[in-house]
């Protein structure tokens, strides 16, 4: 099973840079989308074969969630739960037979940390969430966390210490999903630094690679023997963020 997850960034701008080459080349069987900024009745999109699950922002032009799956849910659930309001569209949950599948678009911090308090806030209900979601079967949750988890996750670390997706809290938080069981795919497979998948939209920032790993695919440590693959899809181009994949045996 192939699982791709992508920040587009504007999925009506992506659509216009090779989004439908990228879908065709890569042939995922799951294709998790953030950043969408729009409604599905403002997208012009022929997907043959797949089923388009959106959960967009009340906001216009703003955040949003969808999942193309060539492989039919058993069911799927939009935000966090009724406790949790999810009116910017940042979290969608797609069930399948062996696991559940979480599209996430975690808040940004702001600059100057103007949102760092509710980001915590909001990093404490989705790690709840999750549980609540390994307690019916395993999970696997992907998309742009906005935190680069450790000094080799970006390009450059001294100077973005204490900046939005590098605070200590905002690290920790990731640490502590970690603790709960899940594994960082990309990690399993590539231990070393230097690979990003978010670049600044300035000074040449992606031609020079002095990026940010803010995107992931995790997966609870029961599905381990299931993980073939993960990568991150640098050369692909359309948005300030690239593609990471994820592939699951049978």
């Amino acid at each position: 099973m192939r699982l791709v997850s992508w920040n587009v960034n504007g999925l009506r701008a992506v659509l216009k840079k090779g989004f439908a080459e990228f879908i065709a080349d890569a042939r995922p069987d799951v294709l998790c989308l953030q950043e969408v900024r729009a409604r599905p009745e403002q997208i012009d999109l022929a997907l043959p074969g797949y089923a388009l699950l959106w959960h967009p922002a009340e906001r216009p032009g703003y955040a949003g969630t969808a999942v193309f799956t060539r492989t039919a849910p058993r069911s799927v659930a939009r935000g966090l739960g009724l406790r949790t309001p999810d009116p910017e569209g940042r979290v969608l949950t797609v069930e399948f037979d062996a696991f559940q599948l979480v599209n996430v678009y975690t808040p940004n911090a702001q600059r100057g940390l103007t949102r760092l308090a509710y980001r915590l806030r909001w990093d404490a209900a989705f790690r709840r969430y999750l549980r609540r979601l390994e307690r019916i079967k395993p999970v696997v949750f992907c998309g742009d966390l906005n935190v680069a988890h450790r000094e080799i996750d970006l390009a450059r670390p001294a100077a973005n210490a204490g900046n939005p997706g590098f605070t200590p809290q905002e690290r920790a938080a990731f640490d502590r999903l970690l603790r709960d069981g899940y594994l960082d795919t990309f990690r399993v497979f590539t231990p070393d630094g230097g690979h990003y998948t978010w670049w600044a939209q300035f000074a040449n920032a992606r031609a020079r690679n002095i990026g940010w790993r803010i995107d992931y695919f995790c997966l609870s440590a029961a599905l381990r023997p299931r993980l073939a693959a993960a990568r991150i899809r640098a050369d692909v181009y359309g948005s300030d963020h690239c593609p990471v994949t994820l592939e699951l045996d049978a």
